[in-house]
């Protein structure tokens, strides 16, 4: 069955997830891979966002954490201090499912601006959330389009702390939890090294060459000293993320992952 590399990233990224995650959901991809989970092989995964909703099971991907989607589809919402003072700060999340404009080799991420701080080629959105969901929940995966423009050697700004500019500041911050475990992209996926926490090429999507990925990122990116193929989205895979697409697309014009 033919699939595009968006739905391959998207499946990858979905299967890191289980029945036993409590996972905090970012907008865009991770929600797409997120919700997929939910609707496959991890029906009892229960997934937060932002805005307060607790255990939401959107029928289509929200638009923004202020989708009403989310609340009507919610067990319950809360007020957003709750959902970082106790939820979030509280160390109850196993998951923060997160994407960016910019990663580096450590897991760091920028969503604020492209450039120079003061006078920058892009201005972005800014963290939202994503600052302290990259330090209060237990674990986080980033799900990525790869390309130099996006898998840079240096960030242009650290919006969400990752494992450090040296892979060492997280540790020597005393932060609680793991950060970073997980980075699913559109051509592989990588892993942090157990020592230096630089991410590692694990497995690489069927199709794509070792060439393809060391030309799209913006390090000299490592590879595992056992590198897999990523094994191919099953019918099943494809056609609830195809079917979510085509809800969303008929609810609001945009599809799973945009």
């Amino acid at each position: 069955m033919d699939y595009t590399a968006t739905e391959m990233m998207t499946v990858a990224a979905a299967r890191a997830l289980t029945n036993s995650d409590i996972c905090f959901v970012g907008i865009g991809l991770p929600s797409a891979a997120c919700n997929l989970a939910r609707l496959t092989h991890a029906p009892s995964l229960r997934l937060l966002y932002e805005s307060g909703t607790l255990e939401t099971k959107p029928q289509v991907l929200p638009l923004s954490i202020g989708d009403g989607e989310l609340c009507e589809t919610a067990l319950t919402t809360v007020s957003v201090p709750e959902m970082f003072q106790y939820w979030l700060q509280g160390e109850r999340i196993t998951i923060g499912f997160l994407g960016g404009a910019q990663v580096d080799r450590f897991g760091n991420l920028n969503s604020t601006v492209i450039g120079d701080y003061f006078a920058p080629k892009v201005r972005l959105p800014g963290s939202g959330g994503a600052t302290e969901i990259a330090t209060g929940c237990q674990r986080i995966y980033i799900v990525m389009r790869h390309n130099s423009r996006a898998f840079v050697d240096r960030l242009s700004f650290q919006t969400s702390l990752g494992h450090g500019p040296t892979g060492r500041e997280r540790r020597e911050l005393g932060v609680r939890t793991e950060g970073p475990a997980l980075l699913v992209t559109d051509l592989c996926v990588m892993q942090p090294d157990p020592e230096t926490k630089e991410f590692v090429v694990v497995s690489v999507h069927p199709g794509v060459t070792r060439d393809q990925v060391i030309a799209a990122t913006g390090w000299p990116v490592r590879f595992a000293d056992r590198v897999t193929e990523t094994m191919a989205p099953t019918m099943t895979e494809l056609e609830a993320l195809r079917d979510l697409n085509a809800r969303t697309a008929q609810a609001h014009g945009t599809s799973a992952g945009e």
